[in-house]
């Protein structure tokens, strides 16, 4: 126990810190891990457990992130001016923890699998349970967002100023810390494989672990209450200024007629109800909301890095040598890149180009961040074509693909329609041929058949030895790539007997002889290790290499003299994840230069009992700034993600254009020296309120006399005029 002036100090402390704070910085760490863990794999279950397409799972995924920053208003003041911090916490946190059971209980696709095939039969259970999820954990997270760190200070008496200050570094640090673990952690957790019946993409675990996470985070809170320091809810400050703004604007109104002068300002029109020391701070804060009007921008481009850029991290390869790096976890360069570039721009940049002598202004530097986000988009857009060149090119609604496998021991020649090609024995040709309809095709001999591949499908045309001549059988191919970078395995029985083969535990099943096994979906990054079973008892092993969303059909010769001989139906990706991290790098340099500077400019401007004003505006420009996207991802009609990317990296550079001719006419404000210069004036301005007040109730009071003499002299006569 403490002791200051004789006093014994309100709660126990170690090291000179209240032991109350440890707790809070616990439960910010928990709170932390359980909301990035849960927002690292969000759209991969969108797209891959909810089968939604990339731009619906894009649109609800900001959609989600924009309520979370928009509800640390309704947070902030239900805080200050009826529950007070700590019931708000405990109250939020309940709901937040019940999202996140909720979210992980919508996750596993057992509930509703009644035929036990591994998808759920209905989808509309599931997509309802995540949308309640969702719209829990944004109330319970965006309304604890302002409380945490505001009730951490609370716990600080007046002279423990540099414990406070230590405590916001250690309270940012845990921030940090649970954000780089969760996104390490819970990609890994979701690449597992789970399920009653059928093995599936756990998606359950990857929710639950946060929702985990987050009930310690409550107990932990909870557990510490005895200690704290209860401040009781005083009104909001935000409230107030909506009020004196509001005012202003119906005084103005009113007062809209040519005889009345016109003032200095639009918020002067608020004087006959308000202080003059509150409207300059009002002032003040419009002031600077009004260079906010560009900034959602920013956050349009920046929060892409766990929607658009995880998806085009799916069609890329993850393997690291030792290390294969799923789609999710690439968000976790942007955490790691801060904990290096904070240091370096702060001792490093920074005062070089100070010593430089170069006027390197918060508003230029925010300039500047803006102009390395929209380049790291147009990095991602380079990223993005390079990928486009590799993909392949599936068929459209009005036409048919397919390719071709010579099972006979000699040479073809073959015409396909319009084509022509040789195949040698227990070849394929590489690539699929485009068909409109119906065509002939001739293996030569006299040997002519009439082919037909559907419109909008895949297919493998297996040419057969029948007797003594070729005929041709036709098996369907899948017609996208296989999800989430597995890879699609099967293989054509050439063999004269039955074949059975395994992957792991994966089984084919039982082929026979010239016809095709069903897909395995074997895991991305691994080796290969089939296993032939022949029906006389022997096996054969074959290994290879596979690498991320490809397809592969093995061909089974007669013999296995030579193994078999695989065929590429749809290409690995080729383009490397590595080439994520020059765009990471930018777009953190740019969160960095912009973020940081941007509340401590905002900070630094805001009058001193107005700073949560400042804060509730930039939380809003974040929610903006996402809902931006999901207008552009369900309006734009672009054919191409690249040119999607330019649109985002043309509109940010024209914003930053605005934004440094804003800034440019923008005259730095010393606060405290304008609240001093209102400070003596204040009271003489209640003294004056209050006499023309007290002036107007007289006159009231006067006027209601003189109609009550009237009413009584016009009663008087009506009794006289009554008695005649």
């Amino acid at each position: 126990i403490s002791f200051q002036d004789g006093k014994k100090s309100k709660s126990a402390t170690v090291c000179g810190y209240p032991i109350s704070i440890f707790f809070i910085v616990v439960n910010e760490f928990c709170e932390r891990f359980s909301y990035y863990g849960m927002r690292a794999v969000l759209v991969l279950y969108f797209k891959y457990f909810l089968r939604w397409d990339d731009d619906f799972a894009t649109t609800i995924y900001h959609t989600f992130v924009a309520l979370c920053y928009l509800t640390p208003i309704l947070g902030a003041i239900v805080a200050d001016s009826w529950l007070g911090k700590f019931k708000t916490i405990v109250y939020l946190s309940i709901v937040y923890t019940l999202g996140q059971i909720v979210m992980a209980i919508s996750a596993i696709h057992d509930i509703t699998d009644s035929n036990k095939d591994g998808i759920p039969d209905n989808m509309t259970f599931h997509v309802a349970l995540s949308m309640v999820g969702l719209i829990l954990i944004a109330l319970g997270t965006g309304g604890i967002k302002p409380c945490v760190a505001a009730f951490g200070g609370d716990q600080f008496e007046d002279h423990q100023e540099k414990q406070r200050s230590t405590f916001f570094s250690i309270f940012y640090l845990s921030i940090n810390a649970g954000s780089l673990l969760s996104t390490v952690i819970t990609p890994i957790l979701r690449a597992q494989e789970c399920g009653i019946h059928t093995q599936q993409k756990c998606y359950p675990l990857a929710f639950g672990v946060p929702a985990a996470l987050m009930v310690v985070a409550l107990i932990v809170f909870i557990v510490g209450s005895g200690m704290y320091n209860k401040t009781a809810p005083q009104g909001n400050i935000i409230v107030q200024v909506c009020k004196c703004i509001g005012f202003a604007i119906k005084n103005r109104f009113r007062h809209r007629a040519r005889e009345h002068p016109c003032r200095t300002h639009w918020m002067d029109w608020a004087e006959e109800k308000y202080d003059k020391l509150l409207i300059a701070q009002v002032k003040m804060v419009l002031k600077v909301l009004f260079l906010y009007i560009p900034l959602p921008m920013f956050w349009a481009l920046f929060d892409q890095q766990g929607s658009r850029w995880t998806l085009q991290a799916t069609t890329m390869d993850g393997d690291f040598g030792a290390l294969i790096i799923q789609p999710d976890q690439m968000q976790t360069v942007n955490p790691i890149l801060i904990l290096v570039l904070v240091p370096i721009m702060d001792s490093l940049v920074y005062p070089l180009i100070s010593k430089c002598k170069l006027n390197f202004s918060p508003l230029k530097r925010m300039t500047v961040g803006m102009f390395l986000a929209a380049l790291a988009f147009i990095a991602a857009a380079l990223v993005q074509i390079q990928i486009d060149q590799t993909l392949p090119k599936f068929p459209s609604s009005t036409v048919g693909q397919a390719k071709f496998i010579n099972m006979v021991n000699r040479t073809l020649n073959i015409n396909a329609g319009p084509n022509s090609f040789t195949l040698e024995s227990y070849k394929a040709n590489e690539e699929y041929f485009n068909f409109n309809g119906p065509f002939e095709l001739n293996l030569g001999s006299g040997n002519a058949f009439l082919g037909n591949i559907p419109a909008g499908t895949r297919a493998t045309v297996v040419i057969i030895q029948n007797g003594t001549k070729p005929r041709p059988t036709q098996f369907r191919d899948i017609k996208s790539k296989p999800e989430q970078g597995t890879n699609a395995i099967r293989f054509l029985n050439g063999f004269g007997s039955v074949l059975n083969a395994t992957v792991g535990t994966l089984e084919f099943g039982n082929t026979i002889t010239n016809n095709m096994s069903e897909y395995v979906s074997v895991p991305q990054g691994n080796y290969l290790v089939l296993t032939f079973f022949f029906v006389i008892g022997q096996e054969c092993v074959y290994t290879q290499k596979l690498g991320f969303g490809s397809s592969y059909t093995l061909i089974i010769p007669p013999t296995f003299a030579f193994g078999p001989n695989p065929v590429v139906d749809i290409k690995p990706n080729t383009i490397h994840m590595a080439w994520q991290i020059p765009q990471y790098f930018l777009i953190t340099a740019g969160e960095v230069v912009f973020s940081v500077t941007g509340l401590e400019f905002s900070y630094s401007q805001a009058p001193s009992n107005m700073k949560s004003v400042l804060q509730a505006g930039w939380l809003l420009t974040v929610a903006v700034g996402n809902i931006i996207v999901l207008i552009v991802a369900e309006a734009a009609t672009l054919p191409d993600q690249w040119a999607e990317y330019i649109l985002f990296a043309s509109l940010l550079i024209l914003v930053c254009i605005i934004f440094a001719v804003m800034a440019y006419f923008y005259t730095y404000l010393d606060p405290a020296k304008i609240e001093a210069e209102f400070a003596h004036e204040e009271p003489e301005d209640k003294e004056k309120r209050k006499s023309l007040e007290m002036a107007k109730k007289d006159s009231v009071e006067h006027h209601k006399e003189d109609r009550r003499s009237s009413d009584s002299s016009s009663d008087e006569e009506e009794t006289k005029q009554t008695k005649i």
